[in-house]
């Protein structure tokens, strides 16, 4: 709600109050120092008395700050604004004529002082300020003007000349003032209205994303566990050459899609860290192990050399910490034809440090500062040549930089690169470090019974061709409302759980699961195209065992099922992310 400007000086009026009076209390001490009487003490009074009139007639407009005051109302607040100034100023008139030299000289400063304050505190009100300058300059003019016309000293007029000039001064700073205050909030008003529209963008942003993620990741996943089904069966050379072709591609729009989306998160400052204990060896290992195929491929080796002071376990972010080098391990396969790929790990006592090092074709000097810029990469035909987005490495850095850590590059052309990611970590106990095992015993699914709820048709066939062949008792059904209803029914050892469902989505069916019935302490595991961090913690809310995403990984769905159907995880509390 926009408040008037009678609101504003009210608001001024109430906040300066206090210092009226212990200004008035101080003027009134002077007034009797300089000129001994009664009359500064029935003045002090007076000027309580007005002042509380004043705190009684203002306050109705800070009762309706948005509304415009009658005409009465702005009239009584005239009124009284001239009559307290009539009494406030009044101690000059008597330092003025009782107060000699001294008193005259007091009695102009205590006058500009009070023009001064009313200029400054009621200019938004014109006609308050109006009765309020009136007044004062009623005093401030005619003060002299009496004392020459009354003791034929017209040399005092010159007073008056001065006085003038005094108001005239301060009547172009108050409109320049007021001009400037005027251009500010103005600026701070169009500096909102943009806030408001980033704002609206942003949102509009997410939300985009957030529909566009899911739309691609809904066919994706149709085509990737489709290629990851067919490459199970029996095939010719040929066929497993294109298989390949499908699962690389699939992979390769996955990774370009993922990138976007942390992109925008790290952009919009909403990516979150976690915190948990990691091996270094085994997670550098498996990551080797991961790109070793493609190095040998390429007639690359591919080693690794842990520094024998690096601790076994450390406090991180695995997943992030994995992505940095994922990303600089598969920069450095892709630009290195022969030679060496290595990565070096070391520990001075508060930084784990991982180097990627290879003899590829190296980094132009020129374009070395601009390497971790968004989409960008070393020359404008690295795209078409070797693929990619050119977010990797800006995605890299600002992630080290939000760990705490720096990621850095040294290169000659024609020689390699080196990439150095550092990080602050602190060093984790071994007890504390052990997780569970990245991969369950899945015979553990066999005879297990399992509800799928998932609208889209194919889904539900993909979900019964990979799950089957584990020995898993499907009941596949298309929305929330019919997973509740045959929760009613039947006992199951864990539950699939789509989000965006017609009928009832997944996060409304999961809450009544939990509730009552059957299967109130199954676990629900989230199997979903909606993979932003805000669907995660609408699912942790809910209390789901897991949170898988679309494209399916085979592997890890089955081992996320066995995990979830063995006897200590079929308790809500023993639910993880």
């Amino acid at each position: 709600m926009t408040e008037t400007a009678y609101a504003l000086v009210a608001q001024v009026r109430r906040r300066e109050l206090k210092t009226r009076i212990a200004l008035a209390a101080f003027i009134g001490a002077t007034a009797w120092f300089v000129a001994p009487s009664v009359w500064p003490l029935v003045w002090f009074v007076a000027v309580c008395a007005s002042q509380a009139v004043d705190w009684l007639v203002f306050r109705r407009f800070l009762q309706r700050p948005g509304v415009e005051p009658s005409r009465t109302m702005i009239a009584v607040a005239c009124a009284v604004t001239a009559g307290c100034v009539v009494i406030y100023s009044g101690i000059a008139g008597y330092l003025w004529f009782r107060g000699g030299e001294v008193g005259r000289v007091f009695a102009l400063i205590q006058i500009a002082g009070g023009l001064l304050h009313v200029s400054l505190h009621m200019h938004r009100a014109r006609p308050v300020l109006i009765s309020a300058v009136a007044t004062h300059g009623t005093y401030f003019l005619g003060l002299p003007v009496v004392s020459a016309i009354s003791g034929g000293r017209w040399h005092e007029l010159l007073i008056t000349i001065g006085c003038l000039l005094y108001m005239s001064h301060l009547g172009v700073a108050v409109r320049q003032s007021t001009s400037t205050t005027e251009q500010l909030q103005s600026a701070r008003d169009a500096a909102q209205e943009a806030r408001r529209r980033a704002e609206v963008a942003s949102d509009a942003k997410s939300d985009f994303l957030a529909v566009i993620s899911h739309e691609i990741r809904t066919p994706m996943n149709a085509v990737i566990s489709a290629a990851n089904l067919l490459r199970r069966t029996r095939l010719d050379e040929a066929q497993r050459e294109h298989v390949a072709m499908l699962t690389d591609a699939g992979d390769v729009l996955m990774g370009l899609l993922n990138d976007v989306l942390d992109f925008s998160k790290i952009e919009a400052g909403k990516m979150e860290l976690e915190s948990a204990a990691m091996n270094v060896r085994d997670r550098l290992t498996a990551l080797c192990r991961l790109w070793e195929p493609r190095a040998d491929a390429a007639g690359v080796r591919l080693t690794m050399d842990i520094d024998a002071s690096v601790p076994a376990f450390v406090r991180t972010d695995p997943l992030r910490f994995q992505q940095i080098l994922f990303n600089l391990m598969s920069n450095a396969v892709k630009f290195t034809s022969t030679g060496e790929i290595r990565v070096r790990a070391g520990w001075d006592g508060a930084h784990l440090s991982v180097a990627v090092v290879d003899t590829g074709c190296g980094i132009p000097a020129e374009r070395l500062p601009h390497m971790f810029n968004s989409f960008e990469q070393a020359d404008a035909g690295t795209t078409r040549r070797y693929g990619g987005t050119g977010l990797g490495l800006s995605i890299s850095r600002k992630l080290a930089e939000i760990m705490g850590g720096t990621l850095s590059v040294e290169s000659r052309e024609g020689e390699g690169s080196t990439f150095t990611l550092s990080l602050p970590v602190e060093v984790a106990a071994e007890d504390a470090a052990a997780s569970r095992p990245s991969g369950e015993d899945t015979g553990a699914l066999e005879g297990r019974a399992i509800l799928a709820a998932d609208d889209h048709e194919v889904n539900r066939r993909i979900l019964a061709l990979l799950l089957e062949p584990h020995g898993c008792r499907l009941t596949l059904v298309a929305n929330g409302a019919e997973a509740v209803e045959a929760a009613r029914l039947e006992r199951f050892d864990a539950v699939l759980m789509d989000m965006q469902m017609p009928v009832m989505d997944g996060l409304e069916a999961a809450r009544r699961l939990r509730r009552e019935g059957l299967n109130a302490a199954t676990p629900i595991i989230a199997l979903t195209a909606n993979a932003l961090d805000t669907h995660k913690a609408a699912w942790d809310a809910v209390g789901v065992h897991a949170f898988l995403t679309k494209p399916i990984d085979p592997e890890l769905l089955a081992s996320t099922l066995a995990g979830a159907c063995r006897p200590e995880a079929e308790t809500p509390e023993s639910a993880v992310a």
